[in-house]
């Protein structure tokens, strides 16, 4: 997950500041994510799952409200069937947020932790992991069909 963040903003960085901060975020985020089941179980565990908890939902609003909106607006200014192609990825990015506010839902607040709680939390963890790259992936097709296709016109 985190190659592919690297791989997402060595092909995008740079060439729009909304697009890069979202790729920062989006690395943030992976660093959190993959760093949290090596916390140890201790009275800190539950702020360190509120933070991660904190970052996914600035990186999913982030992607809802800013960046979505800006490449949608850009692809609708070459009306050439790209605004159609992105907006088929909407519904399959809206159930990696559906997933992600549940995981948000469910463990933001975890309270004392028990061998349950902790096996609970491990598989929703993951689930949320599968969520997050299927999400990225669909991220970098939509920045690719509305911001990349456009490059070489807008250069001309």
């Amino acid at each position: 997950m985190l190659e592919k963040c690297k791989d997402a903003k060595e092909r995008w960085g740079g060439v729009s500041q909304i697009i890069d901060n979202w790729l920062d975020e989006r690395q943030s985020l992976i660093s959190l994510y993959v760093h949290l089941p090596e916390h140890p179980i201790d009275d800190q565990l539950n702020s360190s799952i509120a933070g991660f908890c904190q970052v996914l939902m600035d990186y999913l609003s982030f992607g809802h409200f800013e960046v979505y909106e800006q490449l949608l607006l850009e692809g609708t200014e070459f009306n050439d069937g790209s605004v159609e192609k992105a907006q088929a990825l909407l519904p399959k990015i809206q159930n990696t947020t559906d997933l992600a506010l549940d995981f948000n839902d469910a463990c933001a607040q975890q309270g004392q932790f028990t061998v349950q709680k902790i096996r609970e939390f491990s598989e929703k963890l993951s689930r949320l992991g599968e969520a997050l790259e299927e999400r990225f992936a669909l991220e970098d097709q939509m920045i690719n069909i509305l911001h990349t296709s456009h490059q070489d016109t807008v250069a001309s």
